[in-house]
């Protein structure tokens, strides 16, 4: 989690985003990195979606069964508010997350669960490390987009599902810990890969990094911060699992 930043003398106020919407939103730039960002997540939901459902079938009970697809309803509702969000400012959703379909089938087809558990911390640790990423890009965009990016990367109850199933597995199987612990590593450099990829490969999100509509551009400590930042969510997620980072 971020820190705030200190507060500032009313004169050194930035402009209030009302008074900077008109501009910002008649600037190509940052209206193609909007379309970007809300495409990319908007496609992670849909594609969230589509995986949580197919995971329910290796479920081992019923109940587990029916949680996998109370968590897949959540993801696919995440994602018809994006698209709401794209249609309200003037674009495609389907155009807007299509330049990111061979990303995510690549980044897919390279971290496939082999088992039920694997997929499940795929979901807790791959997803909640991309999702970090996207917040942190968010940042740099108006505050209703932003509003609707945080709340579709929100916890869909994910969290103490996993965390739960897969520490009653460790316990009843130790060894089962010490593979699951290397997935998890693998995950978050992949997982890494596809957030530079995604970022490196669209023009429009490297110049929003270069100054945002309220937020100065990121320089080298300030990435190096965001990617610390990363991997201590990484690391945290890892041990509430009861697994080594």
């Amino acid at each position: 989690m971020t820190e705030s930043p200190p507060e500032r003398p009313p004169q050194e106020e930035p402009a209030r985003w009302s008074e900077q919407l008109p501009v910002a939103f008649s600037d190509p730039v940052y209206m193609a990195a909007v379309a970007d960002l809300l495409g990319v997540i908007a496609y992670g939901e849909l594609s969230a979606f589509e995986r949580l459902s197919e995971d329910a079938k290796m479920a081992p009970t019923l109940r587990d069964k029916a949680e996998l697809g109370r968590m897949a309803c959540t993801e696919f509702a995440h994602f018809q508010g994006l698209s709401a969000r794209l249609t309200e400012l003037g674009f495609d959703p389907f155009e807007s997350m299509a330049g990111f379909v061979v990303p995510f089938e690549d980044f897919h087809r390279r971290t496939t669960p082999a088992d039920w558990h694997e997929g499940l911390v795929k979901a807790y640790v791959g997803d909640g490390m991309a999702a970090d990423f996207y917040r942190e890009i968010a940042t740099f965009l108006d505050a209703d987009t932003r509003a609707i990016i945080v709340e579709s990367l929100a916890d869909a109850g994910q969290s103490a599902f996993v965390v739960d199933r897969v520490r009653a597995a460790i316990a009843a199987e130790p060894r089962l810990g010490g593979r699951l612990a290397l997935w998890g590593r693998r995950l978050m450099g992949e997982a890494l890969s596809q957030a530079q990829r995604v970022a490196a490969e669209r023009d429009a999100l490297t110049a929003l990094l270069s100054g945002g509509v309220d937020r100065p551009a990121m320089d080298l400590v300030a990435i190096g911060r965001l990617f610390t930042r990363l991997t201590e969510n990484h690391s945290r997620r890892m041990e509430a699992l009861g697994l080594a980072a």
